[in-house]
């Protein structure tokens, strides 16, 4: 089992930026991949990131692309998601998810086994 925490959500203007942190718990987080995604609502869940255990590879949606950062750091067993440039389309609930799986790819959120409660990102115009 792995237990993932959100924080960092928060209401912030157009032009500005959050980081988004996961803390997990429970099994060995530094054999994951983890993932970010979000939730608008009426909308499906989309990928916003992702990054492998080793963190040497990152991957993002074409939307968030150059604004967006993801991160880990294993001895914390926490990722994060720095966003800049903060638009009021990026305005949605945004959820961690833990794969552990020996699945390929990221993007699909059926790939991910684990998922943290959400944190609501706002931006206002």
């Amino acid at each position: 089992q792995v237990q993932l925490v959100e924080s960092g959500g928060g209401l912030v203007q157009a032009g500005g930026s959050l980081r988004l942190s996961c803390t997990a718990s429970g099994r060995t987080f530094s054999s994951n991949t983890m993932g970010w995604f979000r939730q608008a609502p009426g909308k499906d869940r989309e990928f916003v990131s992702g990054i492998p255990w080793s963190g040497g590879s990152t991957y993002y949606a074409d939307s968030v692309k150059g604004r967006f950062t993801i991160s880990r750091d294993n001895v914390k067993n926490t990722v994060y998601l720095q966003m800049n440039s903060l638009k009021p389309e990026d305005t949605a609930v945004y959820y961690c998810a833990a794969k552990v799986r020996a699945l390929v790819g990221f993007s699909s959120p059926a790939l991910y086994d684990y998922w943290g409660q959400g944190t609501q990102v706002t931006v206002s115009s």
